[in-house]
C-alpha cells in the first residue's frame, strides 16, 4: 500500500521578530510535539526584495548591485536563522526557498507550486493607516493563496 503524501505547510519567514514568533509558535504547536512523524511537509520562504523596488525606480543605477549585495547578506541570514530554530527543534527535514519579488506574490505563487494546504505568516500589527499605505502581506494572501491562512499575532508586551 503506497503511503500519502502528507499535506505541505508553507511558512513566509523575513527578517522581523514578528516572523520569528510565527515561525517557532508553528513549529512548536505542529512540529515538535509529533517527532520524527511530522502531520506537515515544512516549506520556508523568503522573499527578496528587487534591488529596483528597495531602492525606488529613481535609484541610481550604480548603486544597485550594492543593494543587490546586501539584499543577498539580509536574505542568507534570514535563512540561516530559521534553519537554526528549525534545528533547535529538531525539524531538520525543512525545504527553505528564496525568490525574488514582492512578499505577497511570492507566498501565494510558492502556495500553488508546493500544493499547499496550509500558509503561515507573522502579523506585524500595523493599524489601518500603516496597513492601508504599506499593504498588509498576511490581508493579501487571505484573499488570494488558495488554501487555508494562518496569521500569527506576537503578543503585545506590557510596560
Amino acid at each position: 500500500m503506497a503511503t500519502a503524501e502528507k499535506p505541505v505547510m508553507v511558512v513566509g519567514i523575513d527578517e522581523s521578530d514578528h516572523s520569528s514568533y510565527a515561525l517557532q509558535w508553528t513549529l512548536d504547536r505542529f512540529f515538535a510535539s509529533y517527532a520524527p512523524n511530522f502531520p506537515f511537509k515544512l516549506i520556508l520562504v523568503h522573499a527578496k526584495p528587487t534591488p529596483t523596488s528597495a531602492v525606488g525606480l529613481a535609484g541610481a543605477a550604480e548603486v544597485l548591485p550594492f543593494v543587490d549585495s546586501d539584499l543577498r547578506r539580509i536574505a542568507a541570514r534570514v535563512v540561516e536563522k530559521a534553519k537554526e530554530v528549525c534545528a533547535s527543534k529538531s525539524v531538520n527535514d525543512v525545504l527553505v526557498e528564496v525568490m525574488e519579488g514582492d512578499a505577497r506574490n511570492v507566498l501565494c505563487e510558492t502556495v500553488e507550486k508546493h500544493h499547499a494546504s496550509v500558509l503561515v505568516v507573522g502579523s506585524h500589527g500595523y493599524g489601518a493607516i500603516k496597513r492601508a499605505v504599506l499593504g498588509s502581506v498576511s490581508d493579501y494572501c487571505a484573499h488570494h493563496a488558495h488554501c487555508s491562512v494562518m496569521i500569527v499575532k506576537k503578543p503585545k508586551t506590557k510596560h
